[in-house]
């Protein structure tokens, strides 16, 4: 599809195939939109993403595959810069705030009208954030104690060794005693060692909490640095 002058691109990704077709034709009606593609899940959003850079993406907050927050998570550390709006069944403050950590322009009910969803559209392509009036006063404390909880976090991480740090990483990925063992060429004693260590100096009690407090916090990209 070619791009009209001046238009800014729209990648849609929804689950529900008439809610994507019913965006897609009243987007397409908007003369400074195109769209030019659709997902219909976490995994599709990114791909799409990543090979045609559209300058918005459009989301559904309850993907398959990836739930919306962790595709704009995604695709924020794929494509730096990118604009994602977020849409949702239900509106609170905590998606909000949450959709603004992983790197999202704003957040949107569906139940908006729809004039009022290509106007955040817009909105969005032009730089700026949406946030909902009503969400406003509240949005700053919940911001602030998202922001402790992840210092405390980041805390916690930082007394880990890096031998440690590895083992978390692969702990959040889902490893085992005897998968982490192969992975860093060591005995499952040594491994059940360090995850005995990484769990005390996290203050978790067990492989599940540990790979929960990585997600929560929004440290998976720290990790994966670790050589």
């Amino acid at each position: 599809m070619t791009q009209g002058p001046g238009r800014a691109t729209v990648l849609l990704a929804s689950r529900h195939a008439l809610f994507r077709q019913a965006l897609h034709v009243a987007l397409q009606a908007e003369s400074r939109l195109e769209v030019v593609a659709e997902a219909a899940d976490g995994v599709q959003a990114v791909d799409q993403a990543v090979l045609l850079r559209p300058q918005v993406i459009l989301l559904d907050a309850e993907l398959p595959s990836l739930d919306g927050l962790e595709t704009t998570r995604l695709i924020g550390r794929r494509l730096p810069g990118s604009r994602v709006l977020v849409l949702t069944d239900r509106l609170d403050v905590g998606l909000l705030a949450r959709a603004l950590e992983t790197g999202a322009s704003g957040c949107l009910a569906k139940d908006q009208p729809i004039a009022q969803l290509v106007r955040s559209v817009l909105e969005v392509s032009e730089g700026r954030f949406v946030i909902p009036d009503p969400l406003l006063a509240p949005l700053i404390p919940e911001l602030l104690n998202a922001r402790r909880q992840q210092v405390d976090a980041f805390r916690r991480v930082s007394r880990l060794t890096p031998r440690e740090q590895e083992v978390l990483r692969l702990l959040a990925a889902g490893g085992d005693n005897h998968s982490i063992a192969r992975a860093l060429v060591i005995s499952p004693e040594t491994a059940r060692t360090h995850i005995q260590k990484v769990l005390s100096k996290l203050r978790v009690h067990s492989r599940l909490e540990a790979a929960a407090f990585v997600a929560a916090n929004g440290i998976v990209a720290e990790l994966e640095t670790v050589e």
